[in-house]
């Protein structure tokens, strides 16, 4: 007889479901005490490179009662893997030792690195789908090219500076968009192979572009990646994205929405797509706990009880109070109690 498939992952099928799930994007992270005392006085590469420390990471929000763990991991991670070393800035996030500036930078970067490169990751993987014994899926992860690409160079979240060095630099910046899809359709291909349940694309900054940049440096980058790595079900990310009509015809299995996007109606114009999200994180940062469970509530409400997966618009804030997400979490199951 066979085990049917987790909620999470019959709903991003399309699949009738007895109620959507729910995870949330840094589901795993600073605003938790117990990652905090796991954590210790290690820095972020130390404790995410640390494949014992950062399985246990991972599963620490089991308790609350999600419906699938993400594996812990930095978006870097592959950069790293394929040549190129980061370090953690206060105040300013990941940067690489030798950011990208020429075709030579480039070429030293491999397309396809050995597993063993990211082999803590694919240890995590190992770790948690041992502990958890069949009984939630497991997500794993990766940066979209272009949301990589702006780490590789130095930018980051400074959208202007990346459309200088785009501009000043075309074909390198071509070049190494390109290489990355490479890599990200290797290095999925892989933590699929590893026995992950589903996987999320992360284009955090590519929200942001104006529509031409974004019909160049991202769409036919998504596009590629989920007709390549059709393993497991695929869910796209571009934080607060306005250009749903593409993301929708991206190839992905799920789309995550943020607070532009009004569920209920994507719902309705969509009706054949699943969608994910979306619950406002600023106000899971700064509510009470009851504005929280109504929010999530009229969230639920909103995406119709199937072709829908309950998440956050962005990823859990440092500041969280705990009792604010396990006040999302039981919302979103229909638990009373707020």
């Amino acid at each position: 007889m066979s085990v049917p498939a987790h909620l999470l992952i019959r709903a991003a099928h399309g699949e009738a479901i007895e109620r959507p799930p729910v995870w949330a994007m840094r589901q795993a992270g600073r605003w938790d005490p117990e990652f905090n005392k796991l954590r210790g006085g290690l820095s972020f590469f130390e404790f995410s490179e640390n494949a014992e420390l950062s399985a246990q990471a991972s599963l620490l929000p089991r308790r609350f009662g999600v419906d699938a763990i993400i594996l812990f991991y930095d978006i870097t991670t592959l950069a790293v893997g394929m040549g190129l070393p980061f370090r953690l800035l206060p105040q300013i996030g990941p940067m690489p030792d030798r950011p990208i500036r020429s075709i030579a930078d480039l070429d030293r970067m491999f397309a396809r690195p050995d597993p063993s490169k990211f082999g803590h990751v694919l240890r995590i993987l190992e770790l948690v789908k041992k502990e958890l014994a069949g009984a939630l899926p497991v997500l794993v992860f990766a940066g979209a090219p272009f949301t990589l690409a702006s780490y590789c160079i130095g930018t980051g979240k400074d959208l202007d500076a990346t459309r200088r060095f785009a501009a000043e630099q075309s074909p390198l910046w071509d070049r190494l968009l390109g290489k990355l899809q490479i890599a990200t359709v290797h290095f999925l291909s892989a933590l699929t192979a590893g026995g992950a349940d589903a996987y999320q694309l992360f284009d955090s900054w590519a929200g942001a572009l104006s529509l031409v940049d974004y019909e160049s440096w991202a769409r036919p980058h998504h596009q590629a990646i989920f007709a390549a790595v059709r393993q497991a079900p695929s869910i796209l990310f571009v934080k607060e994205c306005l250009y749903l009509d593409l993301m929708v015809n991206s190839g992905a299995n799920v789309i995550s929405l943020g607070v532009r996007n009004d569920l209920a109606v994507a719902r309705r114009d969509y009706p054949h797509m699943v969608f994910q999200g979306n619950v406002d994180e600023e106000l899971l940062h700064t509510g009470t706990p009851k504005q929280i469970a109504d929010a999530t509530r009229r969230c639920v409400q909103a995406g119709g009880g199937h072709r829908h997966i309950v998440n956050l618009s962005h990823g859990v804030d440092r500041g969280t109070p705990p009792e604010n997400f396990a006040a999302f979490v039981r919302a979103a199951k229909g638990e009373t109690g707020l």
